[in-house]
């Protein structure tokens, strides 16, 4: 038996991604990029991150945008497509599916006990995604003081965001992280 070509590899990956992503698609980010960079080597990490950035950059359904870009680079239109509604189409057609019997039982002990029990499951898989995001940057001692630095002024006051990233693009920029 062969392996499948590979769109349709990435598609069906990214078809079963899809219905098991708690917290969305960056809870699942180490999975796929496991399973583009690692194991069949499709795209470099590079690549991977590159992707993510771009579309943490622009307004939209990024992680639709981001599968998109992959399936780009895999097989060109067709493949960023089918990568797009492989994205969102399954979860979506779960979730429409499932509505009524969830709303039905709303008020359950064991539907309390499910979202109890998944509130930690989707911290612990977004951190974990934003570990594999980090990892390729190289980060150095002025990368990971940088970002702790942001995430301490983030969290104590009133800031926009947006200053810390454009002073920590202008800082990379120049060559200094």
């Amino acid at each position: 038996m062969s392996a499948l070509p590979a769109p349709a590899a990435l598609v069906a990956h990214l078809a079963l991604l899809s219905l098991i992503s708690f917290g969305g698609t960056p809870g699942v980010l180490p999975d796929l990029r496991d399973f583009v960079v690692t194991a069949n080597g499709w795209i470099t990490d590079r690549d991977f991150a590159n992707c993510f950035a771009i579309v943490q950059a622009i307004p939209g359904p990024n992680m639709i945008l981001m599968m998109s870009f992959i399936g780009w680079k895999i097989g060109g239109l067709p493949v960023a497509i089918a990568s797009a509604l492989a994205t969102f189409g399954p979860s979506c057609t779960l979730t429409y599916s499932s509505f009524r019997f969830w709303h039905r039982f709303r008020d359950t002990a064991w539907q309390r006990r499910v979202h109890r029990g998944l509130a930690p499951v989707t911290i612990g898989v977004v951190i974990a995604g934003g570990y594999v995001m980090a990892r390729p940057g190289d980060a150095g001692w002025a990368s990971v003081a940088l970002s702790l630095g942001a995430a301490a002024v983030v969290l104590r006051g009133r800031f926009n965001p947006m200053w810390l990233i454009a002073a920590g693009g202008a800082l990379g920029a120049c060559g200094l992280v």
